[in-house]
């Protein structure tokens, strides 16, 4: 069996992913540029955002976790004789996936018949957390990491994560948009549709107004799985907006006819830092058990558990 590590960018607590047995390794948080304070473990996410709400003049800022972050949590399960699997967000957006690579690198020589395998997820939040998932399926069923991480990376292909926010100040403020942008998407209530594009953030449209914004996420999403909802994961997330999330995902199972078995995900600290309160992530991929199908059916060889 393999260990399954992650960065806190894939926005569970602590908790949990210590019930699912993963470890987060978490960002850095920082209000005045001298105080550094870990995602999940030194500040919770409801303080956070109650602090950005309550004195708009704040501008938080997030560091990646170092390599030594990495080295503490992978050498106890390197010692008991466990392979891993890292999974990080984007490395177009952190270098979160340079320091898991770092620390992999500098504890190779230490553990020669143990093998770290780093997945840059190319994407965050709750698309990054249905690539972790889906290793936890395979872990739970007996795969050997080295199969896992390749089927995992299978997954990673599949996967899309949409997003939109409530305004684009904290972007502004972070240098994704223009002032200009931002005053003028504030005046014309314009809401940004953001998504990710070989792991970048790139805007897919403006829509004026919220409900507007969320009828063109649920029609373009449904479309686009309604011939193979049945072999897809879903997920959504947000900030301080659970009741549209809820009806957002409640929405996707109806038009469906699918229940997403994953649980309405509050958006952490990194990520809210730089979409504020008010944000909505919706992500998809597909089954492992599905690719692993379609890959037999190609000719290749299935993937199998290892006992």
């Amino acid at each position: 069996m393999f260990h399954i590590v992650s960065d806190s960018g894939c926005d569970w607590s602590q908790d949990q992913a210590k019930a699912l047995g993963v470890d987060v390794v978490p960002f850095y948080l920082t209000f005045d540029e001298q105080t550094f304070l870990k995602e999940g473990i030194c500040i919770s996410n409801a303080d956070y955002f109650a602090r950005l709400q309550e004195d708009k003049t704040v501008f938080p800022k997030t560091s990646q976790p170092s390599p030594q972050d990495f080295i503490e949590v992978y050498q106890p399960q390197l010692e008991a004789g466990k392979d891993i699997i890292v999974v990080t967000i984007s490395s177009k957006t952190s270098g979160t996936f340079n320091s898991a690579n770092l620390a992999a690198e500098m504890l190779a020589s230490d553990y020669p018949e143990r093998s770290i395998f780093v997945i840059d997820s190319m994407t965050g939040s709750v698309g990054e957390a249905l690539i972790i998932k889906e290793l936890i399926k395979m872990r739970d069923k007996g795969y050997d990491a080295q199969r896992a991480s390749q089927l995992a990376e299978a997954v990673k292909e599949t996967t899309k994560t949409y997003f939109t926010l409530d305004t684009l100040d904290y972007l502004k403020r972070g240098g994704r948009v223009g002032s200009t942008t931002a005053l003028v998407g504030g005046v014309l209530g314009l809401r940004p549709v953001l998504h990710m594009v070989d792991g970048s953030i790139e805007q897919l449209e403006s829509v004026r107004g919220r409900k507007k914004v969320l009828k063109m996420l649920e029609e373009g999403i449904e479309a686009a799985l309604k011939e193979e909802a049945q072999d897809v994961e879903l997920s959504v997330g947000h900030i301080l907006c659970a009741e549209e999330a809820a009806q957002l995902k409640a929405n996707f199972e109806k038009a469906l006819a699918v229940e997403f078995d994953h649980d309405i995900t509050p958006v952490g600290a990194a990520i809210g830092t730089h979409t504020g309160p008010g944000a909505l992530a919706v992500a998809y991929c597909i089954r492992h058990e599905a690719l692993e199908a379609r890959m037999s059916g190609n000719g290749l060889p299935a993937v199998s558990a290892a006992a």
